[in-house]
C-alpha cells in the first residue's frame, strides 16, 4: 500500500513565519510571547500527546530551583496574559499563593502552569512529529514534513508545512552511562532512570536494599523521599555520587549573575575552549543541590538517631561505577572505585535508581537535510551566534530564513542554556531578532558584575522624575 502524499499544511505561496519543533517550557515560552504579535504566523509541533515536564520527578514538596517569577513570560513582559500570576488569578488562588509566601513553588505547580498555557494557547499542535527539515533553494523556504499520530501514537496522516524561519526546543533526553545500558534495558531487577521514578516507586520501595547513584538535585529528592517512606532501622539505601561532595547548589546572590544575559554575551564571545572548560568547571552552579534539601536529608537522618543507633544509610561521595551486571535474576551487582582512595569494591543492590542527569536531545535524526548547509565548531557541534541563530551557509542566511535553537547552545552561550529563568528574555531576543523590530525592549545591564575587562559597564542613567510645578504663593488679602 503507498504512502499518501503528504498534506499541504501551508503551501509555500504563503509560508509561515515560524515554525516551532518541541512544546517544553522554552517553545512554550516564545508561543507564548509570540501570541499577541499578531503579524507573525507561528505554529509549533510536538509528538507526545499533552504537555508535560519532568512527570516522573514531580515528587510531593519538591520545588524548582528558580523563584516564580522565572515563569514562561514574567521577566520578558510583566504584563501578559500568560503569567504565573494570571495564571493563580484565574483559578482564584491569587490570595491562598500570597499568604503561602513562596517565592519557589513546587514542581508539580510549575507543571500545571505550563498545562495551563499549553491548554489555552493557539498555534501549539500535540501529536504531531516532525520527521524532517530540508532546505528549499528554488523557493527560499524551510520545508517541514511532520506526522500526525493518532491516540495510540500510530500514524494517522503525513503532512508538510513550508517556513521562512524554525525554532528547535526539543530539550534533553535521560542520560544512562554506558556501563549501566544493560542492566537499564533488560528485565528483572529494577533499574532506572530518574526520570521514571515515581512510576516505579512503589516496586523500589517493596525492594529490600535501594541504590540511588547520582549526587545532584534529583539524587537527593529520590533519596528524600525513599528515606521517609522506609522503616526506621530497615532504611536499606545506598547514595553514591561522583563529584568529591554532596555539594549544595552555589546560590550566593553573585553567584546567581552567572544567569543573566550579561554574563550569556560575555561567555559566548569566549574562546571555544576556554567555554569548553568553563562548562566543565561550574557544575557547581547548576548541578548542585539545594540547601533545603540537604538541610531536610540531615534533619531525616538525625531524627531516626533518636531512639540510639543510625539508620542503614549509606551516604558516599567520590565514588564512580566502573561496571555493573546482574545476579541471578534477583540482584544486582556495582563494581566502584573510590576516586580519591584508588580503592575498589563492591556493591549489591536489589534496584538501582540512576540521577545521572540529562543530555541535550541530538539534533542530527531531524537537521540530517540541513547538514550540507550547517557549519560546525571543532567538536563537530552547531555554531550558534549571539542571538541564538545557527550559522549556516551564506545561501541560506542570505535570503532572511534563520533555525534558531533553544536548550540547545550549552556549549555556545553557557550555563544559562537550560536555565528557565533565562528563558522569556531568550525568547524575546529570537522574536526581537525575527520580526527585525523591538516588540520586547530589552534591558543593557542586568549584573552588578563587571565580565571582562574589554569594555567599560554601562551604567544607565537614572530615570528623572518630573519636575512638580511650583505652587503660586496665595496673596494675603487681609
Amino acid at each position: 500500500m503507498s504512502t499518501p502524499p503528504p498534506h499541504e499544511d501551508h503551501a509555500p505561496e504563503a509560508p509561515r513565519d515560524l515554525v516551532g519543533i518541541g512544546i517544553g517550557p522554552a517553545n512554550l515560552s516564545l508561543a507564548a510571547l509570540a501570541h499577541p504579535l499578531a503579524e507573525l504566523d507561528a505554529v509549533f509541533y510536538e509528538q507526545r500527546p499533552t504537555f508535560d515536564w519532568h512527570p516522573g520527578l514531580l515528587i510531593e514538596g519538591a520545588t524548582i530551583q528558580v523563584p516564580f517569577l522565572a515563569d514562561l513570560v514574567t521577566l520578558a513582559d510583566p504584563m501578559s496574559p500568560w503569567s504565573f500570576l494570571n495564571h493563580l488569578k484565574t483559578r482564584d488562588r491569587l490570595y491562598p499563593f500570597y499568604f503561602a509566601e513562596r517565592f519557589h513553588i513546587q514542581r508539580a505547580e510549575y507543571d500545571t502552569y505550563c498545562r495551563w498555557v499549553a491548554e489555552n494557547l493557539p498555534g501549539l499542535h500535540f501529536a504531531h512529529q516532525v520527521d524532517s527539515v530540508r532546505w528549499n533553494p528554488e523557493r527560499d523556504l524551510f520545508e517541514v514534513d511532520f506526522t500526525q499520530l493518532d491516540d495510540n501514537g500510530e500514524t494517522a496522516a503525513p503532512g508538510r508545512t513550508h517556513t521562512r524561519n524554525i525554532v528547535l526546543g526539543v530539550g534533553t533526553e535521560p542520560h544512562v552511562p554506558e556501563p549501566l545500558k544493560p542492566l537499564v534495558e533488560a528485565p528483572g531487577v529494577p533499574v532506572i532512570h530518574a526520570a521514571d521514578y515515581l512510576g516505579e516507586r512503589d516496586r523500589l520501595l517493596a525492594a529490600d536494599h535501594v541504590t540511588v547513584i547520582g549526587a545532584g538535585q534529583s539524587g537527593a529528592e529520590v533519596f528524600l523521599d525513599l528515606l521517609r517512606h522506609r522503616p526506621a532501622g530497615r532504611e536499606g539505601l545506598h547514595w553514591l555520587g561522583r563529584t568529591e561532595a554532596f555539594a549544595p547548589m552555589e546560590y550566593s546572590k553573585l553567584g546567581l549573575e552567572h544567569f543573566t544575559p550579561d554574563y550569556t554575551r560575555y561567555f559566548h564571545a569566549l574562546a571555544e575552549p576556554t567555554r569548553d572548560r568553563l562548562v566543565a568547571a561550574q557544575w557547581q552552579l547548576h548541578k548542585g543541590i539545594g540547601t533545603d534539601t540537604i538541610t531536610a536529608i540531615h534533619d531525616e537522618l538525625y531524627r531516626r538517631t533518636l531512639d540510639g543507633g543510625w539508620p542503614d544509610a549509606v551516604l558516599t561521595p567520590g565514588v564512580n561505577v566502573r561496571t555493573a551486571g546482574r545476579l541471578a535474576t534477583t540482584r544486582v551487582e556495582l563494581h566502584l572505585e573510590h576516586i580519591e582512595q584508588g580503592t575498589r569494591s563492591r556493591l549489591t543492590t536489589d534496584a538501582v535508581v540512576l540521577a545521572t542527569g540529562y543530555h541535550e536531545r541530538p539534533l542530527d535524526r531531524v537537521l540530517a537535510g540541513l547538514d550540507p548547509y550547517m557549519r560546525r565548531d571543532s567538536r563537530e557541534r552547531p555554531r550558534v551566534d549571539e542571538n541564538f541563530r545557527m550559522i549556516l551557509d551564506p545561501s541560506v542566511t542570505a535570503s532572511g530564513c534563520h533555525v534558531y535553537v533553544q536548550n540547545a547552545e550549552l556549549h555556545t552561550h553557557g550555563v544559562g542554556a537550560p536555565d528557565l529563568g533565562l528563558a522569556a528574555w531568550r525568547s524575546a531576543t529570537i522574536l526581537n531578532t525575527l520580526t527585525g523590530k523591538e516588540p520586547y525592549p530589552l534591558p543593557s545591564r542586568t549584573a552588578f558584575t563587571t565580565f571582562g575587562l574589554e569594555r567599560r559597564p554601562r551604567i544607565p542613567h537614572a530615570r528623572q522624575e518630573k519636575a512638580l510645578t511650583p505652587l503660586t504663593p496665595l496673596t494675603d488679602t487681609r
